[in-house]
């Protein structure tokens, strides 16, 4: 049952702003509606409805400034935020589509995304959802990071900004306080990104969406560190992203680099 404070996406699922064709994907706070072959508007999933979130990852977006791995802002509108197009949709997409991807390619995916994660460390952002869902793909099947709902630090670690997004629990580092975000936590999402791009499947498939304690459970096993057990090409990359034993973004994107040219 829904409330107006919550309200029921299919009630606005034909929702669209003036100059917005139609929605081509929606999340849990906002649609995105195709403006045309190279721009979407990000808006609220009801007409007037808190623009918080999205202001909040203008900012973001502003303060990172334009990279070829990170998805751009065109425009910011009373109503929403004019995002650049990715055309390929989404790494997750990709791979649950597609029977055989070549190794070549997911290495260059896994590179990408940590190079797009290093480049919003620079500025003191905490990304806050590092996910598959949230890796685009452009016309060349490069990869943008998207969703920039996380938090902006100052140098001390005080929070300057703050979207609230957090990881969903299989790409989440567990800690006493949930908005305890930071550098390492974001690294940790981006070892189970890398295992989810190397082995087609998120962490401990035998765990069922949905079944009993199931997020519960998963988060006893990294708190108890039980890790994935599979052997990948990057298995050594994503046990250290776990055991926190990575300092920066760029470690990793050094690591892999060292894999592309084995």
């Amino acid at each position: 049952m829904s409330n107006e404070n919550s309200p029921d996406i299919h009630v606005y699922q034909h929702y669209c702003p003036p100059g917005v064709k139609r929605v081509l994907a929606s999340g849990a706070s906002a649609f995105i509606g195709e403006v045309d072959d190279s721009t979407v508007f990000k808006y609220p999933l009801a007409p007037g409805q808190d623009m918080v979130r999205l202001e909040i990852e203008g900012k973001l977006l502003s303060i990172i400034g334009p990279h070829e791995r990170i998805i751009g802002l065109k425009g910011i509108s009373e109503e929403g935020l004019y995002l650049e197009r990715a055309t390929n949709g989404t790494v997750a997409q990709r791979i649950e589509s597609e029977e055989t991807i070549p190794m070549e390619q997911r290495l260059a995916w896994c590179r990408e995304a940590a190079e797009a994660v290093a480049q919003v460390h620079v500025h003191n952002i905490v990304h806050c959802d590092i996910q598959p869902t949230n890796l685009l793909l452009d016309d060349h099947l490069h990869l943008k990071l998207s969703d920039f709902q996380g938090k902006q630090l100052s140098k001390s670690g005080m929070v300057l900004l703050d979207g609230w997004s957090s990881e969903p629990c299989r790409f989440y580092c567990p800690r006493n306080d949930p908005d305890d975000a930071n550098v390492k936590t974001d690294l940790f999402a981006l070892g189970c990104t890398i295992y989810y791009i190397m082995t087609s499947h998120a962490v401990f498939p035998d765990i069922i969406d949905g079944e009993d304690d199931w997020q519960e459970t998963i988060e006893r096993r990294f708190r108890s560190m039980q890790f994935p057990q599979d052997q990948h090409v990057c298995d050594a990359i994503t046990l250290k992203c776990w055991k926190m034993e990575y300092e920066t973004a760029e470690d990793i994107v050094r690591d892999l680099k060292s894999l592309e040219g084995a």
